[in-house]
């Protein structure tokens, strides 16, 4: 899965380039013991688990969480992915995720070596192994090993991998500052489905990162609002509209479908709304009463200053805040809702 230490970048400084030697590894044993040298110093293990299709199994060791390096996934960026959360012991909306999981793959012609329902018992199971109580699991389907050519018809199969990440999370109720992304924006084929090529959406947020914003909304060329790097993002007018831009052009979340189906319910705990799916200008969306970003189930997050406008009266949206706790804990939140309880074994 990677490396636990953190890389400044930059390579190191010798006096000479011909001086600077290469380690040969002689042996397999070598390597690995080199490689649990490096996880060693880590006081805890982030990804308590993961599967692949390529060894057939569940890994436990950090050290060999690796993936080949002529996967087309890695050097050609033909992939997809997708993400559900652990919480309390449960695994929330993984079949919703299947769903589009597999749907990003059908677009990205990527033939699952597994059924569905065979992908959800190797989550589960996976999940189960890990221990982990909180967190997120995160699945990919590739085109698998085979060469470095562009077309995967040098592939013998496609591959699935997953890890379990633990990881803390809570309720958002402090805004974020974002900026207009200047990165243009993926072409409807490529942002409807969910898959590994994120070059624009990194560069969007380092964009962001540099100007002193934690990200950035993207715009299409007409000027109409669309999505943030990797979320949604909606607005409550000033006559208490939820709006959300369409998904014609943008992933579909499914974290903004459950807060759609969400927002008219409030009634009861002082939300009394409209939802409507349709697209806004960059003004419009600046003068909204609210808006919040719709990322991963039970995040939101609170927009405060977009290119240095405060955002309504420059605090976090008393109707956001209202939306976040109906997510959180009311009727029909997500966790209300029927969530896969994990088999762990004590």
């Amino acid at each position: 899965m990677g490396n636990p230490t953190v890389s400044s970048g930059k390579a190191p400084e010798v006096e000479n380039d011909d001086d600077f030697r290469v380690h040969v590894f002689s042996s397999s044993s070598e390597l690995l013991e080199k490689l649990h040298e490096k996880w060693s110093s880590v006081e805890k293990q982030p990804y308590p688990a993961m599967y692949s299709s390529i060894f057939g199994g569940i890994i436990l060791d950090p050290a060999m969480m690796v993936i080949p390096i002529d996967d087309h996934m890695v050097h050609r960026g033909h992939g997809v992915f997708d993400t559900s959360i652990v919480l309390d012991g449960y695994l929330y909306e993984l079949d919703v995720h299947l769903d589009r999981f597999l749907l990003s793959a059908s677009k990205a012609k990527i033939s699952s070596p597994f059924s569905q329902s065979t992908l959800r018992s190797i989550i589960i199971q996976l999940t189960a192994a890990s221990k982990c109580k909180k967190g997120t699991l995160r699945f990919w389907l590739s085109a698998g090993p085979g060469d470095f050519l562009l077309s995967p018809a040098g592939c013998p199969t496609s591959a699935f991998y997953a890890v379990v990440i633990d990881h803390d999370f809570s309720q958002c109720k402090e805004g974020v500052k974002v900026i207009t992304s200047n990165v243009p924006m993926k072409p409807p084929l490529f942002a409807t489905a969910k898959n590994v090529n994120y070059l624009p959406n990194v560069l969007s947020v380092m964009e962001a990162e540099e100007k002193g914003a934690s990200s950035s909304i993207w715009v299409d060329e007409e000027g109409y609002i669309a999505e943030v790097p990797n979320v949604n993002v909606a607005f409550i007018t000033q006559d208490k509209e939820l709006v959300m831009a369409p998904f014609d052009n943008i992933l579909r979340g499914c974290t903004a479908k459950r807060l759609l189906e969400l927002a008219p319910r409030g009634e009861g705990q002082g939300v009394e709304m409209r939802c409507a799916s349709k697209i806004l200008m960059v003004v419009e969306g600046k003068v909204a009463g609210e808006s919040l970003f719709v990322r991963r189930p039970l995040t939101l997050l609170p927009r405060m200053v977009w290119d240095v406008q405060p955002n309504g009266s420059g605090g976090v949206g008393e109707i956001t805040m209202l939306i976040s706790n109906l997510m959180w804990g009311g009727k029909g939140s997500f966790l209300d809702t029927q969530g896969n309880r994990v088999p762990y074994v004590e």
